[in-house]
């Protein structure tokens, strides 16, 4: 619908364009489909064991996980125990009330976490806890 040259003030507009709309649209979603991945965490499977007596624990610096076949990692990254006691002495001397949470798969030995929990604490760490499942 076109306009008179003279430009008849009392005409309303009777459609919308909606193309400026559908671009707009798609911007954003390329932009959440770009940005998504940054705030994923990577994670690492743990069959963790079920309790029905845990509680929650404030995030901590020093996240310990141990895998079904002994495999551990610090943070999300891999690690062995020389590298968990350097940096479990690093938090320590930072923040002298730092917590190490443990995560360790039902299926890893007791002397494996033990020993985890004897390098945390021989490195200065007083607190630490282990991750469960929260038991139905």
């Amino acid at each position: 619908m076109g306009m008179k040259a003279g430009g008849d003030l009392d005409d309303s507009i009777s459609e919308i364009n909606v193309v400026p709309l559908v671009d707009i649209i798609l911007v954003v979603l390329i932009i959440f489909m770009v940005t998504a991945p940054m705030f994923l965490k990577p994670t690492i499977n743990v069959n963790l064991p079920k309790a029905a007596s845990g509680e929650q624990t404030t995030p901590s610096q020093l996240n310990i996980s141990i895998t079904a076949d002994g495999k551990i990692s610090l943070n999300g990254v891999a690690a062995d125990e020389e590298k968990v006691k350097a940096k479990a002495m690093e938090e320590a001397q930072k923040n002298p009330e730092v917590q190490a949470i443990i995560a360790a798969d039902k299926d890893v030995a007791h002397g494996k976490v033990v020993g985890i929990i004897d390098i945390v604490k021989s490195a200065g760490v007083k607190k630490f806890a282990i991750s469960i499942d929260k038991a139905q």
